[in-house]
């Protein structure tokens, strides 16, 4: 008691909230240190000998991170056993994403005080002063249908389509609905979805569970939750950025493989175009590919650095900036260009406090980035368009790779793990950081200016 008269009261509020933030990212790393514990199992494996802690590690991260890297085959390396362990690290990490974040944001909101809270009941259609026990049901319902009815669609496919026994269908069916949604992007195959590059029954339930997992929690709610009343601003910029990247991204992608014999170039039309969609599609959190990305061209690649970069929806099992950071720079813009005062959309001004927290987030993000780069380079062979793809699929929780994660030595791979897991809890931290350093300040300083340009 007498430490907490010492502090003041706005510094102990502040300690207060940012206790559940606290509390996911240590239940992240409990799930981390449980899932190499299991993973280093003799049962875990196949065959002779054992898992080294790095491998151990680096995919349990990559499982309860949703990222999708892989150092060893699934499918060949690990067991019934261990592909079950992993199947449960994605589940947890995928809920824990979903319905972690959106309590912190409910715990930040109600502690803000009266007036974030009728903005955010203006703005978030109540999502973020629902009940919390509803929220979490709410995530636990819609995430259970979806896995089961994209597993469902698979395991017939699987069964009917290839001639798996019915136990054999049933398992891949379930891993990757359950990837799928979560955005994981683990396969049982050692080489993804390769052997499906032509099936579209099997691409393209994938790719949309990957977009549904991708939109976020409070998009989907709002949107299940529905009656007369109209999408918040935040859903409607959320739907229309999702929407434009994915008439942008499989057409860029077309463009740019259409004629590349290793990937696009020999398929019949029909498949050119299912496979352009799926590579515009997972990109932006996925983790799936159906054709091998160590053979794209490096426009191919950069344009996929640019997608994952940007990622998914917030609170949401995708990772990146996200598409309202992208959404708020890009406003920003035209209202600069146009010499208005204010960025709006829908008649809605965005204020100062957002268009500010949208460009710190893009610039750490782009410092890390950078770092991670060279840092790889200087820990491995890769080159420089390698390293930047394994370093934003890494911090972006994308899981794509041009196929160099498997031969990196341990020290590059610690360092991609430490990516990954920064990528993930790293959001939820620096949002509510965010939102409780904003104050009412009684005073400014006289205006300055520097020359631009």
């Amino acid at each position: 008691m007498a430490r907490d008269s010492e502090r003041s009261p706005r510094r102990i509020r502040t300690e207060r909230v940012l206790r559940p933030a606290t509390y996911v990212v240590s239940a992240f790393l409990a799930l981390v240190v449980l899932g190499t514990f299991l993973l280093l199992l003799p049962i875990a494996h196949k065959g002779p000998g054992g898992t080294d802690v790095v491998t151990a590690f680096f995919t349990s991260v990559s499982a309860v991170t949703v990222t999708g890297l892989t150092v060893v085959g699934t499918g060949e390396h690990w067991s019934g056993f261990g592909e079950a362990v992993l199947l449960l690290l994605i589940q947890a990490g995928g809920l824990g994403i979903s319905t972690g974040t959106a309590i912190v944001a409910i715990v930040v909101f109600r502690r803000l005080g009266l007036k974030a809270r009728i903005y955010t009941s203006t703005e978030s259609g109540n999502v973020a002063l629902g009940d919390v026990g509803s929220i979490v049901r709410g995530v636990a319902v819609l995430t259970f249908t979806v896995e089961a009815v994209i597993s469902t669609i698979l395991m017939l496919r699987f069964w009917l389509g290839y001639d798996y026994h019915f136990g054999k269908a049933l398992w891949h069916g379930v891993f990757n609905g359950v990837s799928s949604f979560n955005n994981a992007g683990f396969s049982l195959a050692s080489d993804s979805l390769v052997a499906f590059a032509g099936d579209g029954l099997v691409l393209l339930p994938i790719s949309f569970a990957v977009i549904l997992g991708g939109i976020g929690v409070p998009v989907l709610y709002e949107l299940r939750r529905r009656r007369r009343r109209p999408l918040s601003m935040h859903s409607r910029v959320t739907l229309w950025m999702t929407g434009g990247l994915l008439l942008f991204a499989p057409v860029a992608m077309a463009l740019s493989e259409w004629t590349n014999p290793a990937t696009l170039g020999d398929m019949p039309i029909g498949e050119r175009l299912l496979n352009a969609w799926f590579l515009g599609v997972n990109p932006r959190s996925g983790g799936f590919n159906a054709v091998d990305y160590g053979e794209m061209r490096p426009e191919s690649w950069l344009l996929t650095d640019m997608l994952m970069f940007v990622g998914g929806g917030s609170v949401s099992t995708a990772g990146g900036i996200r598409v309202t950071t992208l959404a708020v720079l890009l406003l920003v813009v035209r209202a600069q260009a146009r010499g208005d005062r204010d960025a709006t959309v829908s008649g809605r001004r965005l204020g100062r406090d957002l268009t500010q927290q949208a460009l710190l987030v893009i610039v750490i993000f782009a410092v890390l980035t950078v770092g991670g780069t060279l840092l790889l380079m200087a820990l491995s062979d890769a080159t420089t368009g390698q390293a930047l793809f394994e370093v934003i699929s890494a911090i972006s929780t994308c899981g794509l790779s041009t196929g160099i994660t498997a031969g990196l030595g341990e020290p590059a791979q610690v360092l991609l793990a430490l990516l990954m897991f920064v990528g993930r809890v790293g959001p939820v931290t620096l949002a509510t950081a965010l939102a409780l350093r904003q104050s009412d300040t009684r005073y400014r300083y006289p205006e300055g200016r520097v020359l631009l340009g």
